[in-house]
């Protein structure tokens, strides 16, 4: 087992200091008028939120191809991807072979994606547990909305004192969303399923969204956490977490990453135990060897 890892919400208070200590990083002037901007798992939900004021077509490495195909202006494209590797260099390659400039953030210098590439934007990361990808993608939403690091750590630092101290008791986690911030739900759905598997169950709405039956079923196990916005209505075990006066993305992704790390901490290290395997598998499947620990 890989007990040297840290757990997620340790994760996320080196990010903030590293933002902190280094400054934000800049945005990039991008100046397509309608670009496709596409990465894969979190790297999607991070384009769809940094690009949310653009009249841009979000695609991942399934469905990127349907959409050029059925969206017609796309002059030019986004490539977002912390490491610059696994599907990028194939989607930054066929995106060439159709005469499109590409954009490729990243947070890896010398990828093979960033080979490619027209334009490559290297973002500033700390070293990382394979997949948990936090200073990475919230570096780049900072660049983006300006949010201030230490305004969010200070949150942080006051949410770890309050937090109840009884998480190990529930198997089931509902978090909830500010309606305007949705677009953060299958980020932190992508937590639970690589820190909890099929161990915990982890559900992400927003308010409006759970008005539509997602409460027929109810447990006396499950946690209603939400998260910048006072639930009053949802669920038996209620958890209410006040975030800053006009926090956005950042501070909503921060909050809740530490709140899952929190979670993580108070259960049985199911991701320490199977990570050494899982990267073993996965450097297989990509072609291209993979660390337990990404610099």
């Amino acid at each position: 087992m890989q007990e040297h890892l840290i757990n997620l919400d340790e994760c996320v208070v080196n990010a903030l200091n590293l933002f902190i200590q280094n400054g934000l990083p800049e945005f990039p002037q991008i100046d397509f008028k309608r670009p496709l901007v596409v990465g894969s798992g979190n790297a999607a939900v991070t384009g769809r939120i940094i690009f949310s004021d653009t009249d841009a077509v979000f695609a991942d490495e399934s469905d990127y191809q349907n959409k050029l195909a059925a969206v017609p202006g796309v002059d030019g494209a986004v490539i977002i991807s912390a490491s610059g590797g696994k599907h990028a260099p194939i989607i930054a390659k066929e995106l060439k072979s159709r005469g499109l400039k590409i954009v490729l953030l990243t947070c890896t210098k010398d990828s093979a994606a960033g080979n490619i590439a027209d334009t490559t934007v290297v973002f500033p990361k700390n070293p990382e547990p394979y997949t948990y990808n936090t200073s990475t993608y919230l570096g780049m939403i900072l660049a983006k909305t300006k949010e201030d690091p230490k305004n969010i750590l200070a949150a942080v630092t006051e949410l770890s004192k309050n937090l109840p101290n009884n998480l190990a008791t529930y198997n089931a986690f509902y978090l909830l969303l500010p309606n305007q911030y949705g677009a953060l739900r299958d980020m932190f759905l992508t937590k639970f399923d690589e820190l909890f598997g099929p161990h915990l169950v982890g559900r992400v709405y927003t308010p409006d969204e759970t008005k539509h039956a997602k409460t027929i079923e109810a447990s006396d196990d499950e946690l209603f956490i939400s998260l910048g916005y006072e639930n009053t209505l949802f669920g038996k075990n209620r958890l209410n977490i006040a975030l800053p006066e006009g926090f956005g993305y950042a501070t909503l992704m921060a909050v809740g990453y530490y709140v899952i790390g929190q979670i993580q901490k108070a259960n049985p290290p199911y991701f320490k135990e199977n990570i050494e395997r899982y990267v073993t598998e996965a450097s297989k499947i990509f072609g291209e060897k993979l660390s337990v620990i990404v610099e």
